[in-house]
């Protein structure tokens, strides 16, 4: 093998690197709208994923002793939990789930932060996110805030401190697609956080249209979750994250107006 292949090869590592930690899957899954725990189980396998995302207040990890735990299917042991506060309208309710994470996860800092609006569009509430932000990283917490396409928020909560930055690309469980690929390019231009959409993705099409961008990596739930055969779902989405990270670190071809032909004409003999 030659020595360019070879340092080609040796540059190829490519790891997601969060608070410190390096990933080598750049998708993030939830855990909620499955039929069952084994179908948690195995859509999460399929996934590749090492992050997934625990709703505190809608899962069972260990607070309800009687009721089967999340944790008998995904464990600590092979996974990064990741406590959200989905369901959270109010900067102190979001402030008091991260607490109640930390206590049931043995001191863990690491968290996903949400607080919304309404639940008719789940847009998140800015203001109270930032007020629960405010107070979560004084306490010790190592936040990745879910927020709006707004560069200016983004940048704002970069520099409060948290260790990423999750834009939407459409409401919630909506499997839109990326609405905005504008303002997430420009995000992720102006960051020196990871950025990570959150939201909106419906097909493994949508995930690597995010990567292609320059994210760092997108979180999905419902795409999954939601599909007919989640589990085949989990891997489709998983090869469209890979394809979408080499594209984006190859350069795509610039845009062109008219054809350019593929074989070149220069030199031809008629």
């Amino acid at each position: 093998m030659s020595s360019v292949i070879q340092a080609k090869l040796h540059t190829s590592s490519d790891p997601l690197l969060i608070a410190g930690v390096e990933y080598k899957s750049r998708l993030l899954v939830g855990t909620g709208k499955y039929k069952d725990l084994e179908e948690t189980r195995a859509a999460t396998e399929a996934s590749g994923a090492e992050i997934v995302t625990v709703a505190i207040r809608r899962t069972n990890i260990g607070q309800n002793p009687n009721e089967p735990s999340l944790l008998e299917v995904i464990s600590p042991d092979k996974y990064t939990l990741l406590p959200n506060t989905a369901g959270c309208y109010t900067a102190s309710d979001a402030v008091r789930t991260c607490r109640l994470a930390r206590e049931l996860l043995d001191g863990h800092e690491l968290v996903k932060l949400e607080v919304l609006g309404d639940e008719k569009t789940l847009f998140p509430d800015i203001i109270q996110t930032i007020e629960a932000t405010e107070i979560l990283v004084k306490d010790g917490f190592k936040i990745m805030v879910y927020t709006n396409d707004d560069p200016i928020i983004a940048k704002r909560f970069e520099d409060m401190g948290c260790v990423a930055v999750m834009p939407l690309a459409a409401p919630i469980g909506s499997g839109l697609g990326i609405r905005n690929p504008h303002n997430i390019r420009t995000i992720v231009e102006n960051a020196s956080v990871p950025i990570l959409v959150d939201a909106g993705v419906g097909t493994a099409s949508d995930a690597a249209i995010a990567m292609e961008l320059g994210c760092d990596g997108v979180l999905m739930n419902t795409a999954i979750a939601g599909a007919q055969d989640p589990v085949l779902m989990a891997s489709a989405m998983k090869k469209g994250i890979e394809a979408g990270r080499e594209a984006f670190r190859a350069g795509r071809i610039p845009r062109k107006r008219f054809a350019s032909a593929s074989s070149p004409i220069d030199g031809t003999f008629f």
